[in-house]
Order: C-alpha cells, then sequence, then structure tokens
C-alpha cells in the first residue's frame, strides 16, 4: 500500500466516523463554520476549561474532505491549550496554501497532515480549511 492509499484510506475513516460528530452538553462555544461555494457547513462546539479545550464536536454536512478535516481537527486540538490550538490552526492554514510544504515542519498536525495534497486542488482548499477556519474565530470569541 502507498502513502496516497493510506492517506484516502485516513480521509475515509474520518468521514464517515462519527467519534466526533455529536452535540457537546455544555459547549462553551458554538460555532457555524459554511462554505458557500460547494455547501459544506459546520457546527462546531468546544468545552474549554483552565484554558484548554477538554472537548470538541461538530455536526453537519458536506463534502468527506470539510468532513474528515473537521473531525481531524477534533482529534488533533482535544486536550490542548487555547495558543496550542491556534497554533496548529495556523499550521493546517499554511501548509493547505502550501506556504509550509516541509513533512517534517507538518509533524504536529498528525493525521491531518494527510490534507496536504488537497493544496493541489484548488477548489477543495475551502472545503479542508473551513472547519480550521471556524476553530480560529471560535477561539478568538472566548
Amino acid at each position: 500500500m502507498n502513502l496516497n492509499e493510506i492517506y484516502t484510506e485516513v480521509i475515509t475513516e474520518h468521514s464517515t466516523s462519527a467519534r466526533n460528530r455529536r452535540h457537546l452538553e455544555q459547549a462553551s462555544v458554538t460555532l457555524a463554520g459554511k462554505n458557500p461555494s460547494c455547501g459544506d457547513e459546520i457546527e462546531l462546539e468546544l468545552l474549554v476549561r483552565d484554558g484548554k479545550i477538554a472537548d470538541a464536536s461538530f455536526t453537519g454536512v458536506g463534502c468527506a474532505i470539510s468532513q474528515a478535516s473537521a473531525s481531524m481537527m477534533i482529534d488533533l486540538v482535544r486536550g490542548k491549550s487555547l495558543p496550542e490550538a491556534r497554533q496548529l490552526a495556523e499550521l493546517f492554514t499554511a501548509m493547505i496554501q502550501r506556504k509550509v510544504t516541509n513533512d517534517r515542519d507538518l509533524e504536529p498536525l498528525e493525521e491531518a497532515a494527510a490534507l496536504k495534497s488537497v493544496s493541489n486542488l484548488p477548489a477543495r482548499v475551502k472545503c479542508a480549511a473551513m472547519p480550521w477556519h471556524t476553530l480560529e474565530t471560535a477561539i478568538e470569541g472566548l
């Protein structure tokens, strides 16, 4: 199995998984994210305690890339401080805009680095980036 097949498997698994797709009972912040160019929508919910993302979830509809990106993001930021989560969002955005391309520099993104190849598909960049922009906006509002 080559690397592209592994990345495709990871994206497919995250896009169909229900583990991060739910409502939080006591969310500290809930924010809608939307990609009007293709109709992707999420509602991101964060539970913040002591400056850390204690839990996170999302609901929504959209293409496999947007839904996988939201799920990967949640796995990555759960347990992180707000500044750490913001840094990860900035790194993801830099990756998807091809500003950071070195795989070693992208290691903090863990599975979310599987979306690096989306940067070669201009019509899909917004799909992958939308959940991360929603996270940044949610953090700014706290």
